[in-house]
């Protein structure tokens, strides 16, 4: 209870400034948890949907193949489930098929990347908010100097507490959304190398099927 007192004690004391930076945080977590989720769900099968769908393939059941990828979730799966689509109603050499798993991928990056832009606005913006509440703090110290007409602590001490508690409160929300941040571009670059592998096999699968007389265009 004395920690809660203490938190709602330095809320208040920041001034109106501080009621941005809370939805701000606000948001910036939502965002975190949910981007968190979506692309750990994105990338957990990767791998094993891979190779899964390329076995199927491999032996000429394209059925099987696309029940695979189409049971699981994620952009790799996505990828091979077009294509593999594609691969039964049209012909490699028209290009088709690299069309579609291109336009699959683009799709898919952009799904993933969802949010990112509202976590690196919030990482921006909330050190700028900070920023500003410094500045309103510092009028109001001055302005408390202008009044009394001397230098005395106790009166620009509101001030400089209301311009060092948004500073530190706008970099404390700074700092762990853009190292979220980070952390999800990484993941997401390494789910698009994933995707890159999907497309190349599903268009190498296309080629060995089609090779082998095993590809039967409908």
């Amino acid at each position: 209870m004395n920690t809660q007192y203490e938190l709602l004690t330095l809320f208040a004391d920041g001034g109106r400034m501080m009621y941005p930076l809370v939805i701000c945080s606000l948001i910036g977590l939502g965002v975190i948890i949910a981007k968190f989720w979506t692309l750990w769900v994105a990338g957990r099968d990767s791998a094993a949907v891979i190779r899964s769908v390329e076995e199927a393939a491999g032996e000429g059941d394209l059925d099987e193949a696309a029940a695979i990828a189409s049971a699981t979730r994620g952009p790799a799966a996505a990828i091979l489930l077009a294509g593999i689509r594609r691969i039964k109603t049209a012909s490699v050499n028209e290009g088709e098929v690299e069309q579609v798993v291109s336009t699959t991928g683009s799709i898919e990056l952009s799904f993933l990347e969802r949010g990112l832009v509202v976590l690196a606005t919030i990482a921006n913006v909330a050190p700028l908010m900070g920023f500003l509440g410094t500045v309103a703090g510092m009028i109001l110290a001055f302005d408390s100097i202008a009044q009394a007409g001397d230098v005395d602590p106790a009166t620009v001490a509101g001030g400089i507490k209301v311009a060092l508690l948004t500073t530190a409160a706008g970099l404390t929300i700074a700092i762990p959304i853009n190292i979220g941040y980070n952390i999800f571009v990484s993941k997401i670059d390494s789910l698009i190398v994933d995707m890159e592998e999907s497309t190349q096999k599903v268009i190498s699968m296309a080629w060995d099927l089609e090779r082998d007389g095993k590809l039967q265009v409908s």
